[in-house]
């Protein structure tokens, strides 16, 4: 394929430029997109149906996190130097220098429900140019034009650097670059079928490669007694909100909450749901997934449906009639109250559930020793643990773990959001009593890049 082959022929080029060049190039991007972003966004919508608002702070979105791997450039070398030790036990030690270094050209699959943050310039591509990676995306088939709009604006911006992008379009297509020989890794957003679909091509690969997906979570929230008791308005309408947003198609949206038995929470949810008007999914498949994974949820023994309105649904099942199917993601404005008697309960169908990007709690300071009790599940089945809020809204920022444990993410040791994301593309390189002088620039004593560098 023409832009993988590109792609590998500046492989080596792009991985040798020092930062400052990194930087300038990201933020060179950056500046363009916001340029064209009033066309960018009226294509957006007209092919998404998310409105300007949404895609307006999306896009927003997309240029900060830019700016923002692009200010770090050089922190992600990770460099370790260990100077010779005649007297190191169990042996003398050799001289070590350590760093992390690109893995090659990068396939990335967009997503559907964020057409800039997760698509041609999004978090992926611009995790990867700044471990030092080409990119090849696999246009998603809901905004194609966009893609294409995208594309041709991050190329005139790349200048000399344009096949640091390239775009295909088509499932096809998109097997193919996947197989392809010179891709060194691939991210993708999507859904759990689609990702393991792709996942079984990257592994079975002559050469496997990285998969680093993200697939589907409902991101459980659980409701302790006493917060049940003193903040059951201020929780329904947080719910409500965070369950809705977006029409329900984040990864993030709270589609599982667990509450006390005696909680007036499904009824004071149940009437804000009610009022949600409707509104449009991101496409008709997406539309028709919602409806088909709703009617098997109601179909469940023991789910009982309480509201079925124009814009959300709601349905609640006794803690002792959950079975592991309704945990199952129905991505759109759906969620499912699970009624508990004792929190102890709880438990065990918590640490049963599948892997999740997010978990909640919401609980009063004097309800500390049942959340302990509750963290360490918490932590074994999700990558990120809230304390009251809601999981809706993902920061961009250096502490940001947005991934987990499978199904959410087939690499529970990455993120795809942050600045640690970037991790996902480079791989630790060695060398051993090398000259200062032969060594890679963030490995010498004269450290012309002016990096971070570990020295024992």
């Amino acid at each position: 394929m023409k832009q993988i082959e590109s792609a590998a022929e500046i492989s080596g080029e792009w991985a040798a430029t020092d930062p400052k060049t990194r930087t300038a190039v990201l933020t060179g991007v950056a500046d363009a997109l916001d340029a064209a972003g009033p066309s960018l966004i009226e294509l957006a919508d007209a092919e998404t149906r998310l409105g300007t608002k949404r895609l307006t702070g999306e896009l927003a979105r997309t240029t900060f996190q830019l700016r923002l791997l692009a200010a770090e450039s050089g922190s992600y070398h990770d460099v370790r130097i260990d100077r010779p030790d005649p007297s190191w036990p169990p042996g003398p030690r050799p001289e070590l220098r350590r760093y992390r270094t690109a893995v090659g050209p990068v396939l990335v699959f967009a997503a559907s429900n964020f057409p800039f943050a997760f698509s041609v310039a999004g978090g992926d591509t611009a995790s990867a140019w700044v471990a030092g990676c080409p990119v090849v995306v696999k246009a998603h088939p809901g905004h194609p034009e966009l893609s294409r709009r995208t594309a041709s604006v991050v190329v005139e911006a790349l200048g000399r650097w344009g096949a640091l992008l390239g775009l295909v379009e088509g499932e096809a297509a998109g097997v193919e670059a996947l197989r392809h020989p010179a891709i060194a890794a691939a991210a993708f957003t999507g859904s759990v079928a689609g990702g393991l679909a792709l996942a079984r091509i990257a592994a079975e690969r002559p050469v496997p490669i990285p998969f680093h997906g993200e697939l589907g979570s409902v991101n459980p929230v659980i409701v302790l007694p006493g917060a049940a008791r003193s903040r059951a308005e201020e929780l329904a309408a947080g719910y409500a909100g965070s369950l809705t947003l977006g029409n329900g198609q984040f990864c993030t949206n709270p589609g599982l909450v667990f509450v006390p038995s005696d909680s007036p929470f499904v009824g004071l949810v149940a009437e804000r749901l009610r009022e949600v008007p409707a509104a449009p999914f991101l496409n008709d498949r997406v539309a028709s997934g919602f409806h088909t994974g709703a009617e098997r949820l109601v179909a469940i023994p023991g789910m009982r449906e309480v509201v079925r309105g124009p814009g959300a649904q709601l349905l609640e099942v006794a803690l002792e009639d959950f079975v592991p199917e309704a945990a199952e993601e129905c991505f759109g404005p759906l969620g499912v109250v699970v009624r508990y008697s004792c929190l102890s309960d709880v438990l065990p169908v918590l640490a049963a559930l599948p892997g999740q990007l997010t978990t909640t709690v919401h609980a009063l300071p004097e309800e500390a020793p049942d959340v302990e009790a509750l963290r360490p599940v918490l932590a074994d089945r999700s990558g990120r643990i809230l304390w009251g809020g809601w999981p809706t809204g993902v920061a961009v920022t250096a502490a940001m773990q947005h991934g987990g444990p499978f199904p959410a993410t087939t690499s529970p040791a990455s993120t795809s959001v942050g600045t640690a994301a970037v991790e996902r593309f480079l791989r630790p390189v060695s060398y051993q009593d090398w000259p200062s002088h032969l060594l890679p620039e963030p490995l010498r004593d004269d450290n012309p890049w002016d990096v971070p560098q570990r020295v024992s």
